[in-house]
């Protein structure tokens, strides 16, 4: 099934059941009313939204509505953990060289991950609003999982059990504040910003064979000012699955029903090196610093800006058929 959360002039929206085809769309309040209340009871919750979903996709439905992306706010508005792993070493090791940073070898075995701020998820059509292009404003593309309740010490093996949702995710990163921050040794805060997510999360089932492994075997697309910017395979040079990561996450600590974990930025090798940009015809890349390091690497600076004022990017996951499978973060960089 696929769930969504419509603005309602609450902080955390009114829970929609969506159809396949993301074309309509139904209320559920006699089961939840939000996100977080069908998660925090998914036993008795996701079979009853399972039975819902089904005849929405039947056409059985006569109280559906249209499904307009526009007024869906993120899956979970706010959430009671967000923490975003780098699972495609790749990309953690050229944006690293960038930065003049070597690559210790540990970071091949043992996952990274930063603890993200969740009390506030932009909207997939909401505007980036920040202050200042100085700050190198750039987008992340990225898939994440919502788990349910995981106990402290779960091992890889067992993880995946408690993976409830799958959705994308626009890690929107301040490169120029980067490098201070982590100086000082106590990791990013004022250079991630609130992250943007797709309007509608599905479950694992949604995505067929494309979902095995830990790992969703399916092109993350990119679209900068309508131009396409890359379309790597997620399930390609993914490092640490998403039973690694979350169990990387909860090896000291319980996780809650609604816990976030992503990805990181999707990534992949071409012939064990960078690969090309997508105007090149290379799979391209999910965020502005990969192209950068590249282009320094082969012409010895870079040459694609961070983020302006007005800039557009999209981002999209579409299945071996064609379809939609989460819709489009689809936003705006405007000056807050």
């Amino acid at each position: 099934m696929k769930l969504a959360t419509l603005r309602d002039g609450s902080r955390d929206g009114r829970l929609v059941v969506v159809s396949r085809d993301l074309a309509r769309a139904v209320e559920v309040p006699e089961i939840a009313r939000t996100l977080q209340a069908a998660l925090d009871d998914w036993t008795r919750t996701a079979p009853a939204l399972m039975a819902i979903s089904g005849e929405l996709n039947a056409g059985r439905l006569s109280d559906a509505t249209r499904f307009d992306p526009a007024q869906a706010l993120a899956p979970l508005p706010r959430a009671y953990q967000w923490a975003d792993g780098s699972a495609y070493v790749n990309h953690v090791e050229l944006v690293r060289r960038a930065r003049g940073a070597t690559m210790p070898p540990e970071f091949w075995t043992d996952p990274l991950m930063y603890q993200g701020a969740s009390d506030h998820m932009v909207g997939p059509r909401a505007d980036i609003a920040l202050r200042d292009e100085a700050w190198g404003i750039d987008f992340e593309a990225e898939v994440a999982v919502v788990t349910g309740d995981v106990a402290m010490g779960t091992g890889a093996s067992d993880a995946l059990r408690h993976v409830r949702l799958l959705m994308l995710v626009n890690d929107v990163s301040l490169r120029n504040l980067i490098p201070a921050e982590l100086a000082k040794g106590f990791g990013f805060l004022q250079s991630k910003p609130a992250s943007s997510f797709s309007p509608v999360a599905a479950t694992p089932d949604e995505l067929g064979e494309a979902w095995r492994d830990g790992r969703v075997h399916l092109p993350l697309v990119t679209h900068f000012n309508g131009a396409l910017f890359g379309r790597p395979e997620a399930g390609v040079d993914m490092t640490f699955g998403f039973g690694e990561l979350i169990a990387h996450l909860a090896r000291t600590r319980d996780l809650v029903a609604g816990s976030i974990v992503g990805s990181g930025t999707v990534s992949n090798k071409e012939n064990d090196g960078p690969g090309r940009p997508a105007a090149q015809g290379g799979v391209g890349y999910s965020c502005i610093a990969e192209q950068r390091v590249v282009e320094t690497i082969i012409g010895g600076a870079p040459v694609t800006p961070f983020m302006r004022f007005g800039d557009r990017v999209t981002i999209e996951m579409r299945d071996r058929a064609g379809h939609s499978v989460f819709g489009a973060i689809d936003q705006q960089l405007k000056q807050a």
